[in-house]
């Protein structure tokens, strides 16, 4: 179960099997049941959660009511508020299963003993931060400055696969366009209409 997360923070750090074993012990592992909400907005975030298996989006409601998908979290990704989690503000997003999930969750305070008492986790979360940054700043200028074509075709290579696991309506509202702009997108790319 936990093979997962060694070959994701091996990506960045390393750890002996020992070390291992220390950060992963505060680590909680959770079941999510489809279209459970792991966090509301107004909610405060505690967590930050790895997910093992299973797909999440991590969403907001903009303000006509609109749900506007900031990305998806599937095996191998990280979910949390980050601003909620650091500031300890009420949380603007919402997290959602969509599928039966399995998540390794890990609370603030757990994760500021393991920055105390293995320094590596502190560089590791550091890194991973940084990679969150730059993926953000991305997903910013690809929201300002491309056609929904580009970012369509973009969602496409970020997440290969993905799309088959989920509704029109999400990769849409990733996309930040309407469902049946989708399709037309859709239409022209595979067939040329």
């Amino acid at each position: 179960m936990s093979d997962l997360l060694l070959k994701n923070i091996n990506q960045y750090i390393h750890l002996s099997e020992e070390d291992f074993k220390k950060f992963v012990k505060p680590f909680e592992y959770k079941k999510f049941k489809k279209k459970e909400i792991v966090l509301n907005e107004g909610d405060y975030c505690l967590f930050e959660g790895f997910v093992l298996n299973g797909c999440f989006k991590i969403y907001y409601l903009n303000e006509t009511g609109f749900e506007q998908t900031l990305y998806f979290a599937v095996e191998d990704w990280w979910i949390t508020d980050i601003d909620s989690l650091i500031n300890h503000v009420p949380s603007i997003l919402n997290i959602e299963a969509l599928e039966d999930s399995e998540v390794l969750m890990i609370s603030k305070k757990d994760k500021e003993v393991l920055y105390e008492t293995m320094p590596q986790i502190e560089k590791l979360f550091r890194i991973m931060n940084q990679k969150s940054s730059v993926a953000l700043q991305r997903r910013i200028l690809s929201l300002t400055g491309k056609t929904a074509d580009k970012r369509y075709l973009e969602f496409l290579e970020k997440y290969p696969g993905l799309e088959q696991r989920l509704t029109q309506q999400q990769v849409a509202s990733y996309l930040g366009i309407t469902h049946e702009f989708l399709s037309k997108i859709r239409k022209k790319i595979y067939f040329g209409k």
